[in-house]
């Protein structure tokens, strides 16, 4: 075992003959720590419980919780004045998690009828009756108890279907204290509960949302294939009404499947928001989010005094869709360009740090100007020119940078809407992306990111990778020269353009990057130079 269990020098429950310990869990961001619940009680004709360790108030307020309970189910607490320490010391303990691991290390040795804890970890608050309260969290905590060699994990059993996806540890339901006791007793075993996996197994595309119901609008179906291929961002520009947030609503159901691996991670982020849902543990559907853009840098990026995900970190594995792209905060904004390249965000807080995954597809949507008309064919645009131009200059050149497809959503006429043509649906469109992946995927087996998580598509290579995996024709490396120089593109520019092109490749299986793939990835990039003046 590591950090805890009872092959790590911690032989029992009993560290001494006036020591008692259980096991429990911190979190950092979804990352767990095992914590060390310890007691020890002094002779003393008050009875008192003091929390030290770090506690929070919530933790702090256990004492009262845990009294109540053992009074409430008539159980002997060991007598005098108890300390219990929440090890290591040095980490700010949050929440009500510890009120029933606290509960156990205080308990009289004759409730457990001897039995052993230490390949056991406790989580879960008490009410004042002594029932099991759910928390928020379970899924990375069972993770982390496993990852550290234990082999049970009690918890209330409102979390018990969640924590269960956790592989290599069982994990057991609780309603009550009262279940606990009885368990230990021999009197009423809890079984552990399998993970049903029939409700991750579900058809992850079941009534969802199908390109087939946008009318017209090819090109830009075109160009989200690709970025869907390849996870890169991309931009959306053109009037009202002419179908960018139906497009970019449609997006995740072109996307492959998550794997089991992806919709782990991803459901550990919302775990730990208390966002999960008991009936379906894990996440079938790649997420796509869509904040308001009058957010807060807090809420779109992660933080709050209790640090919290945000919504890059919601988006993780999916799709974060910002509408309406120039009216969101400036600043909130501009927080995202870190996360957008190392694929994680980390937030520092008095309390601590804590890193969130947040390896997303940006998508994001805009008028041409204040008044959306600007280059209509039927509809003047109101706007004077420096109204335009303030208009578009809320959105940054560095961050524009970092948005690798950028396509104008035009106006529809009638004859594309009034067509008997049935559109081309999402299924088909997902099985050439796929298809493209795969063999993307190929070409990545055993390349991994600095961070240890593996490469698993275009927009994430490194430049490195970058190298390796990007190879020219002389013809293309011709036309990349030009287009470098016309568009006046930075060196994050041309990467991007250099990734999409490697992405166009893919659709049609070819190791070379070829002239024909560099020209439409330069075509897929064009807008910012004609909008924004820059590349």
């Amino acid at each position: 075992m590591e950090n805890g269990g009872a092959d790590a020098g911690n032989p029992g429950r009993r560290k001494s003959s006036s020591v008692q310990t259980v096991f429990s869990t911190a979190l950092h961001g979804i990352d767990g720590q095992i914590v060390t619940v310890e007691s020890s009680g002094a002779s003393s004709p008050e009875h008192r419980l003091e929390i030290i360790g770090l506690p929070d108030t919530a933790v702090k307020e256990s004492a009262a919780r845990v009294r109540s309970a053992a009074r409430h189910l008539d159980i002997d607490l060991l007598p005098g004045k108890l300390t219990v320490n929440l090890a290591p010391a040095d980490i700010r303990k949050e929440g009500t998690v510890y009120d029933l691991p606290i509960l156990l290390s205080i308990i009289d040795g004759k409730a457990l009828a001897g039995a052993d804890l230490s390949d056991a970890v406790f989580v879960g608050e008490l009410s004042l009756s002594g029932e099991l309260r759910p928390i928020s969290g379970a899924l990375p905590m069972a993770i982390a108890a496993a990852k550290n060699g234990f082999r049970r994990f009690f918890c209330p059993a409102e979390n018990a279907v969640e924590a269960s996806a956790a592989p290599h540890i069982e994990v057991y339901p609780l309603h009550t204290v009262s279940d606990l006791l009885l368990h230990f007793g021999g009197a009423k075993p809890v079984s552990p509960l399998a993970f049903p996996g029939s409700s991750f197994l579900y058809r992850a595309y079941e009534n969802a949302p199908d390109f087939s119901e946008i009318k017209g609008q090819e090109t830009a179906k075109k160009a989200l294939e690709v970025a869907a291929a390849g996870m890169h961002n991309a931009l959306l520009i053109g009037p009202p009404g002419s179908g960018k947030s139906m497009l970019a609503s449609r997006l995740p159901y072109i996307l492959p499947p998550l794997t089991f691996d992806e919709a782990l991670e991803t459901s550990q982020i919302y775990s730990v928001a208390g966002l999960t849902d008991q009936l379906s543990p894990l996440l079938s559907r790649r997420p796509f989010r869509a904040p308001h853009h009058t957010i807060s840098s807090a809420a779109l990026v992660g933080g709050g005094t209790h640090v919290q995900p945000g919504e890059i970190s919601f988006a993780h594995n999916g799709v974060l869709f910002l509408d309406e792209f120039p009216e969101f905060d400036q600043k909130a904004l501009e927080t995202m360009r870190q996360p957008l390249e190392e694929r994680s965000v980390t937030i520092s807080r008095v309390s601590g740090t804590a890193t969130f995954p947040c390896s997303f597809m940006l998508v994001c949507a805009m008028n041409p100007c204040p008044c959306g008309y600007y280059g209509h064919p039927s509809r003047p645009c109101t706007c004077s020119p420096r109204a335009r131009q303030s208009y578009l200059s809320k959105i940054s050149g560095p961050l524009l940078d970092r948005i690798d497809i950028q396509v104008e959503v035009g106006a529809l006429d009638f004859s594309d809407l009034d067509t008997a043509v049935a559109a081309e649906s999402s299924e088909a469109v997902r099985a050439r992306v796929g298809k493209a992946r795969d063999f993307a995927l190929a070409r990545f087996d055993g390349q991994f990111l600095r961070n240890g998580s593996p490469l698993t598509a275009n927009a994430f290579m490194e430049p490195q990778q970058v190298e390796t995996f990007c190879v020219l024709s002389d013809k293309a490396r011709d036309l990349l020269r030009q287009a470098f120089d016309r568009l006046g593109l930075s060196a994050r520019g041309y990467t991007r353009l250099l990734k999409v092109a490697r992405t166009v490749a893919d659709f049609e299986e070819s190791e070379v990057i070829t002239h024909l793939h560099v020209a439409t990835a330069v075509r897929l990039r064009s807008l910012d130079h004609k909008y924004f003046g820059t590349a």
